[in-house]
């Protein structure tokens, strides 16, 4: 009479080839790598911004004329506000947007920094921080 583990072991041996083990066991690597890749796919987003100062920029140049003379804030100026806001999605995101916005208003002369300061109003954009010379942007 053989144990439990000899006779499953035999029973295992003779039902498993060695070839249909090498291919269960080619099975398993690739439904770990399936699922590895599911979870990659579905879990939250990094915290890295994936703003830069750079696409920031480009948003706001339209708004440049305005800021620097006056006169009425263009279609483009506003376009590029809500496409900044909308593309801040993280808190990473907003921080660095908060940041660049306040490095470009360091260089600015007041009356430049009341005109910027009043575009997000006046293109119906909520902006998700304070502009300010003095801001917080680690919130």
């Amino acid at each position: 009479m053989h144990s439990f583990a000899e006779a499953y072991s035999i029973h295992t041996r003779n039902r498993f080839s060695p070839t249909m083990a090498s291919d269960l066991n080619m099975l398993s690597k690739k439904l770990i790598t399936s699922l590895l890749f599911i979870f990659l796919v579905l879990s939250p987003p990094s915290a890295r911004a994936v703003i830069t100062c750079n696409m920031i920029y480009k948003d706001l140049k339209p708004c440049l004329r305005y800021v620097l003379i006056g006169g009425s804030v263009p279609t483009k100026c506003c376009t590029g506000v809500k496409s900044l806001v909308a593309n801040a999605t993280t808190t990473a995101d907003r921080q660095a947007a908060c940041s660049c916005v306040k490095n470009l208003a360091t260089s600015a002369t007041d009356k430049q920094f009341d005109r910027a300061a009043r575009i997000p109003a006046q293109c119906g954009a909520n902006v998700p921080f304070e502009i300010s010379r003095d801001a917080d942007c680690s919130k």
